[in-house]
């Protein structure tokens, strides 16, 4: 068996890319690195614009560029990525037309909507999408995090959404499949909008590196070095108190819970910083890994090639410039490598009908995966019981009642267009009936820590015996193999592991996340990625196992931070708002309080239009500008002159938001305990129409009466007697504790 990907599952695949944007690039990058054949247009010219710009910008462009040609050959293709400018879906509307295949098309904005022919930048879309109002100084501006993370986002989005349709039969794939970058982005912001507009509650800028509602979930200097810390549950706060000495913190009732912590940071930190500096960077990585806290070694993005857990997981190649290694996609797959059963959709509503898929999954990074997987039409049949819910219900089962279980928006949102069971995985009986869904599935998704799942008996390598041609997804935050493996992570875990805190914020700033989960929402969307493709090669090369390292996801979000520190061999300096790459780029305030705009302008020609708006160029004009107006008024004014601007959003406005609003991206279901409720819809359409919402999240065990009685029918439960699983015991940890 093979344990890399350039065993090529997209082989025989034939995509042409047309368009020079950094997302249509990085989605053609996607199919060529899996194995497709891809043909530009031409090469890209103005790279010294992209990433860190000059020298460091044409590295970054290569690295986008790998493994494609330049020739748009003969002119057959199976697929044609175009866009964002009109020209450019233009041409390749032409050119997937004569080739008789689907168009995908990549734009920054819905056309339909108000903000249909605004002008963007990266920093355009993360001040709309929620999530740099909560990045910043509490009493200063929000910050716009560096790089072409939407970008990136929406070339994940684009090749699940193509590669999905593709799986379908010829005779109903669809022509165009469009994908925007506002949308595709709105996954780091969808769930806190819908619970900020559910609850009432505003969104707040609480201060650098504090986020509701967790704390510490924060860089702390160590002796040597940084270290990221999170402490969600009793458990790892009353273990923490433990290692820094300080045993009475975990018994003062001011400290009970995360969100309590974090209305008292100052304190939080008044008793960590001075311990956390005490120890070496390794001597905390490893107190974390004895004691179940997730405490992340922090190092700066050109030094993570160095790493020994991601030099042991190959997670860094060459990237088409000397002496510079550039991330390569965040899983490693290992292929049955025999003829396995070829993917043939049924005839129901989307384009994985009639697969199953067996969710273990919990939180938000797997439950984002299946619910992709859902709304393609796939049997998603979620598992959870009462004693080990899905952790988003409620951290502590014990003392979350029902009501409040079933009526948390974050878990309601990722769960959509699903069917849930009341399965205990601890006990016999609950591991013979999740033995006999995996032997009726086609794929199993799970982000337990590294080994829970084989600890419950029921890892990879029994789902392979269970399942030939099953394709198993395992995504811990650093993966399934690696000196890391077993590090305990939440999404902050893997923000802080992932180099991105060292270039975002100001100069004087310590390392700075930019979001509570940032790791989380990508590593759903690249799991998609990895599936699909597993998926579409399973008739070639059967099942595989898949393991997904979601610190390794936003290795390709901060690329172009990873491949400029080593071509400068030197840090890449922190300059706040402003970047290499764009001529201008600021954060000001408008009219209302706590109202902000941001502006950017990546040619200097574009400075001119700017100024005969504002009245003159520099000294602030801007500022005094915009201070006149509220943030829709002025945003309006510079996008008529072809200046991008947008007003920096906060999450609960994002329901409101008028291009939102009338695009339909939120839409409207009824459930139990909070009736007719909002969730995300799907970023992408075929034809024209986002995939089918055919069901609302499932309350716990809400159907499990009917899928026990399907096993039954099937005879898949004979097979799995309760004898057949004995209560099982590894290193004197139970399964009930490795859940």
């Amino acid at each position: 068996m093979s344990k890399s990907i350039e065993s090529g599952p997209l082989e025989g695949l034939r995509v042409v890319e047309i368009g020079a944007s950094v997302a249509v690039r990085y989605c053609g990058r996607l199919f060529a690195t899996l194995g497709a054949e891809v043909r530009q247009q031409a090469a890209a010219e103005g790279d010294r614009g992209i990433g860190y710009a000059g020298a460091a910008g044409e590295a970054y462009g290569r690295w986008l560029d790998q493994g494609k040609l330049t020739s748009l050959g003969d002119g057959g293709a199976d697929l044609v990525i175009g866009g964002p400018d009109a020209a450019s879906i233009a041409l390749a509307e032409g050119l997937a037309l004569g080739a008789g295949a689907p168009l995908l098309a990549i734009d920054w904005f819905d056309q339909a909507g108000p903000y249909g022919d605004w002008r963007a930048t990266d920093e355009i879309i993360s001040a709309l999408n929620g999530v740099s109002y909560s990045f910043g100084e509490r009493f200063g501006p929000p910050m716009l995090a560096q790089g072409h993370a939407p970008q990136i986002t929406a070339g994940v989005v684009g090749f699940n959404a193509a590669l999905g349709a593709l799986l379908d039969r010829p005779d109903r794939r669809p022509r165009r499949i469009d994908v925007n970058v506002h949308e595709a982005a709105m996954c780091y912001a969808e769930t806190g909008a819908l619970t900020s507009a559910r609850t009432g509650a505003p969104s707040v800028r609480l201060g650098v590196n504090r986020f509701v509602p967790t704390y510490p979930c924060a860089p702390y200097r160590a002796l040597d070095g940084w270290v990221g810390i999170t402490c969600l549950t009793p458990s790892q706060w009353r273990a923490l108190c433990g290692l820094i000495e300080r045993p009475a913190l975990a018994a003062d009732p001011r400290f009970a819970t995360a969100y309590q912590r974090l209305m008292i940071a100052d304190e939080v930190d008044k008793a960590l910083a001075p311990a956390i500096a005490r120890r070496t960077q390794a001597q905390w990585v490893e107190l974390g890994l004895a004691h179940r806290i997730p405490i992340a070694p922090m190092v700066r993005p050109g030094q993570l090639p160095e790493v020994e857990h991601w030099r042991r997981r190959d997670a860094f190649g060459p990237a088409g410039t000397p002496d510079v290694a550039a991330p390569r996609l965040p899983y490693r797959l290992q292929f049955e490598r025999v003829a396995g059963e070829a993917w043939a959709p049924g005839e129901g509503e989307g384009p994985l009908c009639g697969l199953r898929v067996v969710d273990f999954s919990m939180g938000w990074a797997g439950p984002l995966c299946a619910r992709t997987g859902g709304d393609l039409g796939a049997d998603v049949v979620k598992i959870e019981s009462e004693g080990h819910p899905d952790w988003w219900r409620g951290w502590d089962a014990g003392s979350v009642d029902v009501e409040t279980r079933e009526s948390q928006l974050n878990f309601i949102n990722v769960n959509r267009n699903k069917r849930g069971v009341d399965i205990d995985l601890t006990l016999s009986e609950g591991k013979a009936a999740a033995g006999a869904l995996i032997a009726g599935a086609d794929i199993v998704v799970e982000n337990y820590a590294a080994g829970v799942l084989a600890k419950l008996g029921l890892g990879q390598e029994v789902q392979r015996r269970l399942r030939p041609g099953l394709i198993s997804l395992s995504m811990p935050a650093f993966g399934v193999s690696g000196p890391l493996s077993g590090l305990r992570a939440y999404g902050s875990t893997v923000e802080q592991a992932s180099g991105l805190p060292f270039i975002n914020g100001e100069p004087h700033w310590p390392p700075a996340q930019q979001h509570v989960a940032l790791g989380d929402p990508i590593a759903g969307l690249y799991a998609v990625s990895a599936v699909l493709a597993c998926l579409y090669a399973r008739g070639r090369l059967g099942g595989a196992d898949i393991d997904l390292a979601q610190v390794a996801c936003l290795f390709q979000l901060g690329a172009d931070a990873i491949i400029a520190e080593q071509l400068a061999a030197a840090p890449v300096a922190r300059t706040g708002a402003a970047r290499p790459r764009l001529a201008l780029c600021e954060v000001v305030p408008a009219k209302g309080e706590d109202d902000w705009i941001a502006v950017a302008v990546a040619q200097p020609e574009g400075l001119g239009a700017l100024a005969r708006v504002v009245g003159e160029a520099g000294g602030g004009a801007l500022a005094r500008w915009a201070g006149m107006r509220t943030a829709a008024e002025a945003c309006a004014e510079l996008q008529a002159v072809g200046v991008p601007a947008a007003p920096i959003q906060p999450p609960h406005a994002l329901t409101r938001d008028p291009q939102l609003q009338a695009v339909g991206y939120f839409a409207n279901m009824e459930r139990g305990y909070v009736g007719e409720h909002q969730v995300g819809a799907s970023p992408f359409r075929f034809d024209g129409a986002r995939p089918a919402l055919r069901r609302s999240a499932p309350l716990l065990g809400e159907h499990t009466e009917e899928v026990m009685a399907e096993l039954a029918f099937s005879s898949e439960l004979d097979r799995f007697p309760p004898e057949t699983f004995e209560r099982i015991r590894v290193s004197g940890v139970d399964a009930a504790e490795a859940l």
